[in-house]
C-alpha cells in the first residue's frame, strides 16, 4: 500500500526545495523604505552643510552656489527701474471726502501723534485729520497737545476685545471703529498708526478703487516676509453696515487672538486685501531682515513704522507719558543704544521731526498746561 508520506517523491530535482516567490508588496514596501531613507538622510546632511547628496546641476567649479530663497525679497536683486507711482493716473480729490486718522487711547501717545500731525503738514497732505480718542483713558491736557497740529478729535467708544488677546492690544479692537467714519461724511481712509512718521505725500492712496488695501508684514524669525499684512498702516473705504457685521463676527471668528485686530482684519479680508508697496509702511523689521530691501525702498518711503523701537516712549515703562521737557533725553538715550545702532537714522530722523514739532507748537501748548492731567496706566503698543 501506498504510503503518502513514505513512498513520497518530490517532482523537482533540486536537493533543497525552491523558496517561494516574493509577493509584489513586499518589494513594494523595501524600494520605497530606501528612497525615503535616502531622502530623510539627505535632508539631515544639508542641513548640516555637507554635500552628500547628489546636485540638480552639478557645480562648475569646487563650491557649489547657495539655493535660491522661495521669495523674491529674500533673495533680493535691484532690478525694477519704473517710477513708484504714474503721477498722471492721480486723479483730483475731493479733499473733505478724504481722511487720514490715527488714535489715541491712551496719554502716553500724544507726543507721538502731534509729531505725527506735523509730519503731514510737511509733505503738505490734503486730507482731513481726525484722531479717535477714548475720553474715559485720556486727558484733556493729553488731547489739546496731540490734536495741536491739526488732528480734529473725535471720542469713541471703546470696542472690549474677545479673551486671549494679549494684553498690549486690549484697545486695539476700537480701530474696527475706522469703518464708521461714513457717518462723518468720510469716503476714503488712510489710517496711521501712532508710532508711524510721514516722509511723503501719499495722496495717491485716495484714488484707489478697491475697499482695503494694506501692507505686508515681517517677521524676524523664519518666516520673514509673508502674505499676511500689518494693520499699522491702512487704506479702507467706510461702512457702517461693514463695521456692524464686523461685530457679529470678531468673537466667533477662528483667528491667532492674541494677535488682535490685525489678525481679525486679515482673515476678515483675506483674498481681497490689496498688497501695497512696503514704502507705505516701511517697518523697520525690513531693515533688520534685509538692509538691501530697506536701502531700496527708504529713498521712497513715504511712511515709516518704529515697530521694533518706540522712540517716543520711556522704555522703563511704556504705560507712563512723557513729558515735554524730557522727550529729547529720551530719543536721544536710545540713539547709538539699541538694536547695535541699525535704527540710528530712523531715530534721528523721528528725534528731528519731533524737534521742529515743539519749535511749532510749543508756544500753543503754553494753553494745555493749565488742563487736568493724569498718567495713564495702561499699556499699549501698536503694531
Amino acid at each position: 500500500m501506498f504510503n503518502r508520506y513514505r513512498d513520497y517523491v518530490p517532482l523537482w530535482t533540486h536537493d533543497t526545495p525552491a523558496k517561494r516567490p516574493r509577493n509584489l508588496w513586499y518589494w513594494a514596501i523595501v524600494i520605497s523604505s530606501v528612497a525615503l531613507n535616502t531622502v530623510l538622510l539627505c535632508n539631515l546632511f544639508r542641513a548640516s552643510g555637507q554635500q552628500v547628496c547628489p546636485q540638480t546641476e552639478p557645480c562648475r567649479d569646487q563650491s557649489c552656489p547657495e539655493p535660491v530663497s522661495d521669495t523674491p525679497l529674500d533673495n533680493y536683486q535691484r532690478l525694477d527701474v519704473q517710477p513708484l507711482v504714474d503721477g498722471d493716473s492721480v486723479n483730483h480729490l475731493l479733499t473733505s471726502e478724504n481722511a487720514v486718522v490715527t488714535t489715541l487711547y491712551t496719554d502716553a501717545y500724544a507726543l507721538a501723534v502731534v509729531t505725527l500731525g506735523h509730519s503731514l503738514n510737511q509733505v503738505n497732505s490734503t486730507a482731513r485729520r481726525i484722531v479717535l480718542y477714548l475720553p474715559e483713558q485720556v486727558s484733556p491736557r493729553a488731547l489739546c497737545i496731540a490734536t495741536s497740529s491739526g488732528f480734529d478729535a473725535l471720542p469713541v467708544a471703546r470696542i472690549d476685545p474677545p479673551e486671549g488677546v494679549n494684553e498690549r492690544f486690549l484697545d486695539q479692537y476700537t480701530k474696527l471703529r475706522l469703518w464708521t467714519l461714513d457717518q462723518h461724511g468720510i469716503k476714503s481712509v488712510v489710517y496711521l498708526d501712532a508710532d508711524t512718521l510721514v516722509l511723503g505725500n501719499f495722496d495717491e492712496l485716495f484714488s484707489l478703487p478697491y475697499t482695503f488695501a494694506a501692507v505686508p508684514d515681517i517677521f524676524l524669525d523664519h518666516r520673514g516676509f509673508i502674505l499676511s499684512f500689518n494693520a499699522g498702516v491702512l487704506f479702507l473705504r467706510p461702512s457702517t453696515s461693514v463695521f456692524e457685521d464686523m461685530l457679529t463676527k470678531v468673537g466667533t471668528a477662528e483667528y491667532p487672538r492674541h494677535m488682535a485686530e490685525q489678525a481679525f482684519l486679515n482673515l476678515y479680508y483675506a483674498a481681497n486685501a490689496v498688497r501695497l508697496p512696503y514704502v507705505y509702511n516701511a517697518n523697520l523689521a525690513i531693515k533688520s531682515k534685509k538692509v538691501i530691501v530697506w536701502e531700496d525702498i527708504w529713498t521712497q518711503t513715504r511712511i515709516v513704522h518704529y515697530t521694533l523701537v518706540k522712540p517716543f516712549l520711556d522704555d522703563a515703562d511704556w504705560s507712563l507719558a512723557v513729558e515735554i521737557e524730557r522727550m529729547d533725553d529720551v530719543v536721544n538715550s536710545k540713539i547709538g543704544n539699541q538694536w547695535g545702532g541699525l535704527f540710528d537714522p530712523e531715530l534721528e530722523a523721528w528725534a528731528r521731526a519731533w524737534r521742529d514739532t515743539r519749535r511749532t507748537y510749543e508756544d500753543a501748548w503754553a494753553t494745555c498746561k493749565g488742563l487736568a492731567h493724569s498718567n495713564s496706566t495702561y499699556v499699549i503698543g501698536p503694531i
